[in-house]
């Protein structure tokens, strides 16, 4: 009976090292896979010649893109909302990259309401996890201020849009509600990449650089809010315990 024990303690113990290494296999293959998106949109010229020849094709794998970055979301979203704006211009990169980023943001979101916090862990680490406690378990805010607090982290320039997403899923937020602000809640630091993409694509250096320096700005406020928000909310929460 005790070897039979031992024989399935083992036999457990393999099956996680076996799921870890799958992991980790996994997520190398597709920052590597990231990298290689990030280099090829970062080819302006090649990349714009590139989808222009593709058409519609051209069009939707741009979006396959998004949708990847935003699901893997340990590759940055920038270089891709740039790229938009030198590809198909301010107002058509920016309707692909927000069609594109909606779908990726609720496949993450549904997947995370179905597998859980491990889903999540797989990507993220508890540190980066447990910055959002206070949107799950703070007694001081009611339902509507977490999800007020969550919306307002969304849409707020320079926070880790991706990462709130796999919150999100964690939280009580109403699958429609989560849908409208994946919808509109990047618009406010996606309009200005894709401005100065646009400009770029034209060679008008000066307004690209008014635009990426204006999204600067507007993003180092937002950090400034954001971290504000999360060492009052979850010094809170600690103190609740």
């Amino acid at each position: 009976m005790e070897h039979k024990l031992k024989d399935k303690k083992h036999i457990s113990k393999a099956r996680k090292i076996i799921r870890i290494i799958l992991v980790v296999f996994a997520l190398l293959f597709c920052c590597f896979l990231g990298y290689l998106i990030i280099r090829f949109v970062s080819d302006k010229e090649f990349f714009q010649k590139w989808v222009n020849e593709r058409g519609i094709l051209g069009r939707i794998a741009y979006g396959l893109m998004v949708v990847f970055q935003v699901i893997v979301a340990l590759v940055p979203g920038e270089p891709l909302e740039i790229a938009g704006g030198y590809a198909f211009g301010a107002f058509h990169g920016t309707i692909i990259y927000i069609i594109s980023a909606t779908i990726g943001g609720m496949i993450v979101f549904l997947a995370v309401r179905r597998f859980g916090q491990g889903f999540v862990e797989m990507i993220f680490s508890d540190k980066d996890i447990s910055r959002f406690k206070f949107l799950r378990y703070s007694q001081r805010l009611s339902k509507r201020q977490k999800e007020s607090l969550l919306i307002f982290l969304f849409v707020l320039p320079g926070t880790p849009k991706d990462l709130l997403c796999y919150i999100a899923g964690l939280t009580t937020i109403e699958t429609k509600v989560w849908f409208i602000v994946c919808s509109i809640g990047r618009l406010p630091s996606l309009i200005t990449s894709t401005l100065g993409g646009s400009a770029l694509e034209t060679k008008n250096y000066f307004s690209a650089g008014l635009a990426f320096g204006v999204a600067l700005i507007i993003s180092v406020f937002g950090i400034i809010i954001y971290k504000k928000i999360n060492k009052k909310h979850n010094g809170n929460t600690r103190n609740e315990k």
